[in-house]
C-alpha cells in the first residue's frame, strides 16, 4: 500500500562536503552546485555557514538569486551551532531565512567534547533557547540536529526531540555522525523517535562502515512507516568528511528501483534524475575528484558489459543486466573533446580571446565596455577557482555580473 508521506532530499555538499579534508569549493562553484540542485528538483541545499565571515557575501548573493527567482523553488538553508549567539550573528550579518541548529547529544561527546561545559539537561536548554531566538527573528524553517545521534541513549534522544518540537523546531536531524548505525538499528531508532514525538525526520548518515546509502534508505523508510515525512541528507558524489556522506544519485536510484521501495514510497515529485550526469560531472571537476568507475549510475562502468554472457544478455534485452536506463540519468550524449586549437578565458586573458569564448556560447555584448567589464570578472573567477571555467560558469557570469562580483568579493 502506498504511503502518504514523502521523502525529500536536502543536499549538504556546500556545508558538509566542503568540510572534507584536502578538498573545497570556491564560492562560484558552490553557487553553481546550488543552481544544478535547483534544476534537479532537490528540496533544499544547506548552502553554507552564516557565522563564518568569508561566507557572508556568497550567502547574501545567493539569497539575491532567490529573490530574483533564479534559485527557486529550492530552499537555501544555513548551518549553525545551537546557541543563541550564532542565531544573533546569522540574522545580523546575512539574509538567510532557513536554518539547522546543531548540538552534540551523545554521552561520548557531552563528556569528551564539551569537557564538562554542559550537562545533558543543559544541552537541551541551550538548544531550546537557540530555537526560541530563531523563531523570534522570523526564521522560516528550522531543523534541530542531534549530532552523534546514533551513539546517543534513545530515551534521552526522545526527550531532546520533544523539547525541540515544543520550542518550535520543524524537524529533527538524526545524525549518524560516525557511520555507526546499520540499516536495522537506524530503522528501529528513527521509527521510535518519529512515532513517539510525531516530528518529521532528517536522516544524516556517514559512510565509515560502507553502509551510508542503505542506512539513509532505512532511516527514511522508518520515518514514513511512523507517519512522518523524511528528509535524506546527501552530497553530490558522496563527497564528505572521512569516508563520505550519502551520495545523492545513489540514494535516489535506491528509492526508485530497489525491490522494497520502488512504487511503494513517495519521493519528491520534483526530482529530475536526468540531471544526475551533469551535476556529478560538475562536482567531480570542481572538487578535483574523479568519479569512481563503479559509482552507481554515473560511473564509467555503470552501463559497461564485458563478460560474454553479460554482453550477450544486455544486447538481447538491456533489462537482463540493467535495472534502469542510462538515458534516465542524462547520459548518452557524446562528450566533445577539443583536440586542436582551444582558446580559454583565464586570469590573464585578452579581450579578443575572451570574446571568442563567449561567441561560442552565443552570448553577445552590447559594446566593448560591457565586454571588458565581464572580462574583468572572468579574470577574478579564474583566480577564485584556480582552474579553467566551465561553460555554465562563464554563462552565469555573463548573465549575472553583479551577483558574480559579490560572490568573488571577500573583506578580511
Amino acid at each position: 500500500m502506498a504511503k502518504s508521506n514523502k521523502i525529500y532530499f536536502i543536499d549538504v555538499t556546500n556545508r558538509d562536503g566542503v568540510q572534507t579534508s584536502k578538498l573545497g569549493l570556491a564560492k562560484l562553484q558552490k553557487t553553481m552546485i546550488n543552481l544544478y540542485l535547483n534544476e534537479m528538483g532537490v528540496h533544499q541545499s544547506e548552502f553554507g555557514f552564516p557565522t563564518t565571515k568569508h561566507e557572508t557575501n556568497y550567502l547574501n548573493a545567493n539569497m539575491e538569486l532567490v529573490k530574483m527567482g533564479v534559485l527557486q523553488p529550492i530552499i537555501l538553508s544555513g548551518w549553525i551551532r545551537a546557541i543563541k549567539d550564532d542565531v544573533e550573528k546569522t540574522v545580523k550579518n546575512t539574509k538567510v531565512e532557513h536554518l539547522n541548529l546543531s548540538i552534540s547529544t551523545s554521552e561520548q561527546m557531552i563528556r569528551n567534547k564539551f569537557m564538562g561545559k554542559f550537562s545533558k539537561d543543559e544541552v537541551i536548554n541551550e538548544m531550546v533557547a537557540a530555537v526560541h531566538v530563531a523563531r523570534k527573528h522570523g526564521i522560516k524553517t528550522l531543523g534541530v540536529n542531534a549530532e552523534d545521534a546514533s551513539r546517543t541513549d534513545l530515551d534521552y534522544l526522545i526527550k531532546f526531540a520533544r523539547a525541540a518540537k515544543k520550542a518550535g523546531a520543524d524537524r529533527l536531524r538524526y545524525c549518524d555522525t560516525l557511520g555507526y548505525d546499520d540499516p536495522f538499528t537506524i530503522y528501529d531508532r528513527v521509527k521510535m523517535i518519529a512515532r513517539e514525538v510525531k516530528i518529521p525526520m532528517e536522516i544524516h548518515c556517514h559512510n565509515d562502515l560502507g553502509m551510508v546509502v542503505a542506512c539513509s534508505v532505512a532511516g527514511a523508510k522508518a520515518a514514513i512507516d511512523a507517519g512522518q515525512d523524511a528528509y535524506i541528507n546527501t552530497t553530490v558524489n558522496g563527497i564528505g568528511e572521512r569516508a563520505g556522506n550519502c551520495d545523492l544519485v545513489s540514494v535516489i536510484l535506491a528509492l526508485k528501483f530497489s525491490s522494497g521501495m520502488a512504487g511503494k514510497y513517495h519521493i519528491d515529485e520534483r526530482i529530475k534524475l536526468s540531471m544526475a550526469w551533469r551535476i556529478a560531472k560538475y562536482a567531480s571537476y570542481a572538487f578535483g575528484v574523479p568519479i569512481p568507475i563503479t559509482q552507481p549510475g554515473v560511473g564509467a562502468n555503470a552501463f559497461s558489459h564485458s563478460s560474454g554472457i553479460h554482453a550477450d544478455g544486455a544486447l538481447k534485452d538491456r533489462r537482463n543486466y540493467e535495472l534502469y536506463d542510462f538515458e534516465e540519468l542524462g547520459r548518452g550524449e557524446p562528450e566533445i573533446i577539443e583536440t586542436g586549437r582551444q582558446i580559454v578565458a583565464g586570469e590573464y586573458s585578452g579581450i579578443k580571446g575572451f570574446r571568442n569564448v563567449y561567441e561560442k556560447l552565443e552570448i553577445k555584448f552590447k559594446d566593448e565596455k560591457e565586454a571588458t567589464k565581464i572580462l574583468d570578472l572572468v579574470r577574478y573567477a579564474n583566480v577564485h577557482t584556480q582552474q579553467p571555467l566551465t561553460e555554465d560558469e562563464l554563462s552565469f557570469i555573463g548573465k549575472y555580473p553583479e551577483i558574480a562580483r559579490k560572490i568573488f568579493t571577500m573583506i578580511p
